[in-house]
């Protein structure tokens, strides 16, 4: 088991529906992570934006998004995670990669679609929720709206941390703000999210607000607004004396999803 875990968060402005270049920028700002990192976390729709033109942009299950993670990850041994239009058995999905050092990775489809956005109309539900086992880390990944449903994120498993990726516009940036901070205190668990920079094709503005929480609800991470790549060590230890120290979770309600 890993005592510490090394995050870097990369909030960046997207170029619409070009995943060429997105994937081009993303591989110079995670060359230019000067120290060893463990885990890299990008936005949601990362190679894409939050796009609703799937039959257009969506890629095979083992699309180029996925080669071009993998091969990142493999380049840099470390993990990289976030989100791609992805396109298996005649349905779409927004689906959250976590992919290893090694090459191997583990999936995650976005269970809550924005229906505000009509989300729901182009891409399926997931139905699963994903526990990755990393360095001796639980990880739990979720994508953007998921952040609004408590009980999907409930922490049931003891997870240590708990990931976002996201597009979140600037007109609901305190929600994004405050339901981060809220998952991380009610979870015991260090809260990850990272939002987008920037204006989308469909001029939808975002101020990033990407963050990092830990158990008790504080601010680990400095920066704020604009493009901007931050790494912050997170400790084993914080969470387990937090959790021998106020028990919280052991008083927690028994509940099962139907």
């Amino acid at each position: 088991m890993k005592e510490t875990l090394k995050i870097s968060i990369i909030q960046s402005n997207l170029h619409w529906e070009n995943a060429e270049a997105n994937l081009k920028m993303f591989s110079a700002k995670i060359k230019n992570i000067e120290e060893k990192t463990d885990l890299i976390v990008l936005p949601e729709m990362f190679s894409t934006g939050f796009s609703m033109n799937a039959e257009k942009l969506a890629e095979p299950k083992h699309g180029n998004t996925l080669k071009w993670m993998i091969n990142e990850a493999k380049t840099h041994n470390t993990a990289i995670t976030g989100s791609v239009i992805i396109k298996e058995d005649e349905n779409f999905f927004n689906r959250m990669f976590f992919v290893f050092p090694d090459g191997s990775y583990k999936k995650y489809d976005k269970k809550h679609t924005f229906t505000l956005a009509k989300e729901n109309e182009t891409y399926k539900d997931g139905t699963e929720r994903l526990i990755v086992d990393y360095k001796g880390w639980k990880i739990c990944p979720l994508i953007c709206y998921d952040l609004r449903f408590p009980v999907w994120a409930r922490n049931t498993e003891d997870y240590d941390i708990l990931i976002y990726v996201a597009n979140w516009p600037k007109v609901r940036t305190l929600a994004w703000d405050t339901l981060l901070r809220a998952r991380a205190i009610e979870n015991m668990t260090y809260c990850v999210g990272v939002n987008r920079a920037g204006f989308d094709g469909n001029d939808h503005e975002y101020v990033g607000h990407s963050a990092i929480y830990d158990v008790l609800g504080a601010k680990i991470t400095s920066k704020d607004i604009g493009e901007f790549t931050e790494t912050v060590v997170l400790e084993k230890q914080h969470i387990v004396n937090n959790r021998k120290h106020f028990q919280f979770l052991n008083d927690r309600d028994d509940f099962t999803l139907v």
